[in-house]
C-alpha cells in the first residue's frame, strides 16, 4: 500500500519556518500535486517524504509505517528530478539499470526489467546511447524509465519538466499521467506552473508560505476557492480581484458598480474570471480599453477601471481601439467575495 500521511509535520530552519503545522493524507495510488510559488514550502515538504529532510517536529507514515526513523534509500520511494541525474559516462540502458543495483535485484531479472520500463517511455530503440545524445524530453524519459523500474510503493516528482520548452512539457505530461494511471502508483507531484497541476492532479494542494491554503480536486480548487491567493494563482489569466465597499446589496469601487450579495457588507474585494466576463454597450465595469492581444483563439483585453486594470476574455474577432471606452457585465451567479483578510465570504 502506497498511502501517505503527514500528521502535523513542521520543518525549521533556526528561525525559520519552512512548514507550518501540515497534516495530508494522500491516498493509495492518488496523483497529488503540490502546487504554489517559490519558497512556499512544497519541496521540503517532499524532500520530508522522501527522507532526504528530517521533521522538526510530526510523522511521516507511509503505508502504515512511520518513516521518521528510516533512511531514504529503505523508504520505497523513487524520486525524478527536475535535472534528471543521469549518469553521463553511462548509457540510457545503465542508467536505468543503476537502482537494481543498488537494491540488490537478482541480475537475471534486471534485462527485462529494464526494456519493459524502457517501453513504457517509447525510449527503447535508445538503450546504447549515452545521455549527451539524447534531446532533453529522451532524457526526462529514461529518468522516469529509471524511477519505473524500481516498482516502488510511491514516485516523487520534483518539478521534473521545468527545463523542457512548451511544446515537450504538454507531451511528457499526457506521458505522466498515462504512466501513472497504468502503474497505479501513489505519486506526489511538486510543481509551481498550475497548468501542470490542473492537468495532471486527482488532487491539488496549494501552499503558501508553509501553510497549506486549499486541498481539493482540480475542479474544486477552480470553481471554489478558499481565499483571495488561490484565486489569483489558479486561471490563465487569473482572477480579477476587485477591492471595494458593499453595502444595501451593491459592490462599488472605482469604475464598478455590481449587485452583491445581502450578507456581503463592508470593505470587500469582488473575484470575477476572465472567461466569465463578457463586452457589453454600458455594464457593471465601465472603463476604457488599455490593451487587445489576438491569440487566434482567443482575445485577451486589458481594461482600465479607475487604477485597476481587469482582464477580459473576449471572441477570437473581437477588437477595440486602445483607449475606447467599454462596458463589462458578467453572469453573478460565478462572482465570489472575500474579506479583508482574503478569506471567501459565504452566506
Amino acid at each position: 500500500m502506497g498511502s501517505i500521511k503527514l500528521q502535523n509535520i513542521v520543518k525549521r530552519y533556526g528561525a525559520f519556518i519552512g512548514v507550518q503545522h501540515m497534516s495530508l493524507d494522500i491516498e493509495d495510488e492518488e496523483f497529488l500535486v503540490l502546487l504554489g510559488p517559490s519558497g512556499c514550502g512544497k519541496t521540503t515538504t517532499m524532500r520530508m517524504i522522501a527522507g532526504l529532510e528530517q521533521p522538526s517536529e510530526g510523522e511521516v507514515i507511509i503505508g502504515g509505517e512511520v518513516m521518521n526513523d528510516i533512511d531514504a534509500r529503505d523508504r520505497d520511494v523513487a524520486m525524478v528530478f527536475q535535472g534528471y541525474a543521469l549518469y553521463p559516462n553511462m548509457s540510457i540502458y545503465e542508467n536505468i539499470r543503476f537502482p537494481l543495483r543498488m537494491r540488490k535485484i537478482p541480475a537475471d531479472k534486471h534485462d527485462q526489467m529494464i526494456r519493459n520500463a524502457a517501453a513504457m517511455v517509447e525510449l527503447g530503440e535508445y538503450l546504447d546511447r549515452k545521455p549527451s545524445a539524447l534531446s532533453g524530453g529522451q532524457r526526462q524519459r529514461a529518468a522516469l524509465a529509471r524511477a519505473v523500474v524500481r516498482q516502488p510503493q510511491v514516485f516523487l516528482m520534483d518539478e521534473p519538466l521545468s527545463n523542457l520548452d512548451a511544446k515537450l512539457r504538454a507531451s511528457m505530461r499526457v506521458q505522466i499521467k498515462h504512466l501513472q494511471r497504468q502503474l497505479k502508483v501513489t505519486t506526489v507531484y511538486v510543481t509551481h506552473d498550475q497548468i501542470e497541476a490542473m492537468t495532471l492532479a486527482d488532487r491539488i494542494v496549494i501552499m503558501n508560505r508553509g501553510v497549506i491554503q486549499q486541498v481539493g480536486t482540480p475542479d474544486q480548487i477552480y470553481s471554489d476557492p478558499a481565499n483571495t491567493f488561490v484565486a489569483g494563482f489558479i486561471g490563465s489569466p487569473p482572477m480579477n480581484l476587485i477591492e471595494g465597499v458593499a453595502s444595501g446589496g451593491t459592490f462599488n469601487a472605482p469604475g464598478v458598480s455590481a449587485p452583491c450579495p445581502a450578507y456581503v457588507s463592508g470593505p470587500a474585494t469582488l473575484g470575477i474570471r476572465p472567461e466569465d466576463c463578457r463586452v457589453t454597450e454600458g455594464g457593471y465595469i465601465n472603463g476604457t480599453v488599455y490593451g487587445v492581444e489576438p491569440t487566434g483563439d482567443v482575445t485577451y483585453l486589458t481594461i482600465s477601471a479607475g487604477a485597476k486594470q481587469i482582464e477580459v476574455k473576449a471572441d477570437r474577432q473581437f477588437r477595440r481601439d486602445i483607449d475606447a471606452p467599454i462596458g463589462i457585465s458578467f453572469d453573478l451567479a460565478n462572482t465570489f467575495f472575500f474579506d479583508q483578510a482574503g478569506q471567501r465570504i459565504r452566506g
